[in-house]
């Protein structure tokens, strides 16, 4: 091979060993001698919960993003409140507080492998396993989830009010909030697509609402009317009626000129090309500022540190 064509070839390896090497710390097989059963364990208690909540499965599923979101992906979001132990917990940021739930099943899974495995399991772990197999259980795609997160020892409800998405939050301002996680547009328009399952507090969208005095802020409505239990591409076709529920869903479609419209048309017109990215930005998602080898912890409670 020639010089001029060996320099383009070594660029583009170092380019990809940036890309891919934090992926590199985690593996899809980490817990395969240490806890083997740690996905069928976790798979039995989210269908069996899922059973008496039918909203079981987005609520997991946005558990691990607004974990990711706040400072990586190392179960902050599960920790209580204590300020003795320099805690602020992340459930009463705005973004959070009163709407954030599913914390009773990961308690019971982490209970689960606690017995079986002790000591082994991250809880930023549970959450990617457990939002893969909620996105499976409503009918969204599978893919492998790569492990070796371990648990951070602290939380910051201010970082949280920063960094996790708003409503009438702008697509430049969207854009933002993605991006310094390293998340492009094409994530950014996958990701929300989360949205095709769940419910929201009306107290979120009174400016989508049409005749909404007097209604209760709490009272909550589907993401997605069409079909609001199951993880499809429906979200899409909703955004070019001009029926997404929340500003910040919407202005990915209104507006004209940006790539995000493309992206939805795409999607809209194809759940498999949906499906496909969606579970390639949940692994980049899963990725983010994770911690590992020696740092943090393996937490014996979700809630609390050691």
């Amino acid at each position: 091979m020639g010089i001029s064509n060996a320099i383009p070839s070594l660029l583009l390896s170092i380019l990809m060993f940036g890309i891919l090497g934090n992926y590199a710390q985690l593996t899809s097989d980490f817990y395969s001698t240490t806890c083997p059963n740690v996905t069928v364990i976790a798979r039995g208690l989210i269908e069996q919960a899922s059973r008496s909540d039918v909203r079981l499965t987005a609520k997991v599923m946005r558990l691990h993003f607004h974990d990711c979101f706040v400072n990586g992906c190392d179960g902050s979001v599960l920790l209580d409140a204590a300020p003795a132990d320099g805690v602020e917990g992340e459930k009463e940021a705005f973004q959070n507080a009163g709407s954030l739930d599913g914390f009773e099943v990961v308690d019971d899974i982490k209970t689960a492998l606690e017995n079986v495995c002790p000591g082994v399991v991250s809880c930023a772990d549970i959450l990617a396993i457990a939002a893969e197999i909620s996105v499976s259980l409503a009918g969204g795609p599978s893919w492998d989830v790569l492990l070796g997160r371990r648990d951070g020892r602290t939380a910051n409800r201010g970082d949280a009010v920063t960094a996790l998405p708003l409503g009438p939050d702008s697509l430049e301002i969207l854009t933002s909030k993605f991006s310094v996680h390293n998340l492009d547009t094409t994530d950014l328009v996958a990701l929300s697509g989360a949205h095709t399952f769940g419910r929201v507090q009306c107290g979120v969208i009174t400016n989508r609402l049409h005749n909404f005095s007097g209604g209760s802020l709490t009272a909550r409505v589907n993401l997605d009317d069409t079909s609001p239990d199951s993880f499809d591409n429906d979200y899409f076709k909703n955004l070019q009626n001009n029926r997404g529920v929340i500003e910040s869903d919407q202005i990915l479609f209104s507006s004209t000129g940006s790539r995000t419209v493309s992206l939805v048309n795409r999607f809209a017109e194809n759940q498999s090309e949906f499906f496909r990215n969606f579970a390639r930005s949940m692994i980049k998602m899963g990725n983010v500022r994770v911690l590992t080898g020696t740092e943090g912890e393996i937490r014996r409670d979700c809630r609390r540190v050691n």
